[in-house]
């Protein structure tokens, strides 16, 4: 059986064990990044550098296999740990695959810190277009490290951090590590801006504030901030979410958010995927922001702009929630329904039986299945020593399906 081998180098290069070191002497191929490969000029193998589209490096490694040469593949720390391990064995097999793995960067960045790692979220933006993946991490977890690359800097991953709010975390940086140029610096995200770093270097977020609010499903009303009645209540709100069956790489669509609260408690159920609270009213795109910083909920991202024409630069969603009212025609619901992907669901609360009744008819002609449930509240209050029941509004729950692509 051709056999790739693949060896994790070591925060400090030197520190490889005595097996890894015969196995890269031996090497007929070397394949690696360019800062890897340059650890290596005077070796005589055949160099395959790795660089995207992977497909053409796995193709040629492959044939360098097939060619019964010894290849073996460069990487950083451990090479299942957000490295090209995965890849490889993804490609060959787990019998093709020999894994040697080392320190891992993060494994180094804790000993500093003298902190244990075990627990700590760890996310790479390397080839990253946002920074998605690490506002999510941080909702739940005190500490995250990132890997970063070029076009998101530690001051760049900063920026990007007080502008959606994320001002809970302080920033420790990791240059150079096991180098004599190393630094380890720490900073308030306002600072960290204004600084420059070494291309090498690694961050660990570190939380130094709380939410104010808990998150959770189901919060009370009042402990959002909206504008009087303007808020899908509680109860509403709940059976809304389960309609939705909202998984968690989902992204998601709240298209008349208003303070967002659909929208901030989607982010609990989708939380490796992208939550938009899309809104037209700058007073409630401040509401929805102030409620996003109060329960740390950065997986949110506000959309400010006018329906349907601002949906039109976001990415097709798997579930869309239509809380705000239908407006005076369907172009809302016909942008939905179009760019809502194959199998995915589409949930409205509407109040007016005129708009309920449009939105069935809509989805009639589109020959969706769809269900409507009418869900009556009302809640108990103090009267004469005992308690009255005082009923909200009725609210219609419609729940419709895109039909899947047939093969």
């Amino acid at each position: 059986m051709h056999q790739v081998h693949v060896v994790g180098l070591g925060v400090d290069h030197r520190d490889i064990t005595p097996t890894a070191s015969r196995l890269i002497d031996s090497a007929e191929v070397l394949a690696g990044g360019d800062r890897l490969l340059a650890l290596f000029n005077d070796h005589p193998a055949v160099k395959i550098l790795i660089k995207s589209p992977l497909k053409n490096v796995i193709d040629r490694i492959n044939q360098e296999m097939q060619s019964h040469r010894k290849v073996v593949v460069l990487a950083d720390g451990d090479p299942l740990f957000f490295g090209i391990g995965k890849r490889l064995i993804d490609a060959f097999g787990k019998d093709a695959v020999i894994i040697y793995p080392n320190v891992t960067t993060l494994q180094v960045a804790a000993s500093k810190l003298k902190i244990p790692w075990h627990d700590i979220k760890s996310i790479s933006l390397h080839g990253r277009k946002d920074i998605q993946p690490l506002l999510t991490a941080l909702v739940g977890n005190n500490r995250v490290a990132v890997f970063t690359e070029p076009d998101f800097s530690p001051a760049k991953v900063a920026d990007e951090l007080i502008r959606r709010g994320a001002d809970t975390f302080n920033m420790h940086v990791f240059e150079d590590l096991e180098t004599e140029t190393e630094k380890t610096r720490c900073f308030e995200l306002k600072d960290a801006v204004k600084q420059t770093f070494s291309p090498l270097n690694f961050i660990i977020l570190n939380r130094i504030k709380q939410a104010v609010i808990s998150l959770s499903l189901g919060l009370d009303d009042d402990l959002y901030l909206h504008q009087r009645g303007l808020i899908t209540k509680r109860e509403i709100r709940v059976a809304g979410l389960s309609s939705l069956e909202i998984e968690p790489h989902h992204t998601l669509w709240d298209l008349g958010a208003g303070c967002g609260s659909v929208a901030i408690e989607a982010s609990l159920l989708a939380y490796e995927g992208i939550v938009l609270a899309v809104e037209k009213a700058p007073e409630r795109i401040q509401l929805i922001r102030q409620n996003i910083s109060r329960m740390c909920a950065y997986g949110v991202e506000v959309i400010h702009g006018e329906m349907p024409e601002c949906l039109e630069s976001l990415p097709d969603p798997h579930r869309v929630f239509i809380g705000g009212g239908m407006g005076k025609d369907n172009s809302v619901l016909e942008a939905a329904t179009e760019r809502l992907r194959p199998g995915g669901k589409l949930v409205l609360h509407l109040v007016l039986m005129g708009s309920m009744a449009r939105a069935r008819d809509y989805l009639k002609d589109l020959k969706w299945p769809f269900s409507i449930t009418q869900l009556q509240v009302s809640r108990s209050k103090d009267l004469a020593g005992d308690h009255r029941l005082e009923a909200l509004n009725p609210v219609f729950i419609i729940s419709a399906k895109k039909p899947a692509l047939r093969l």
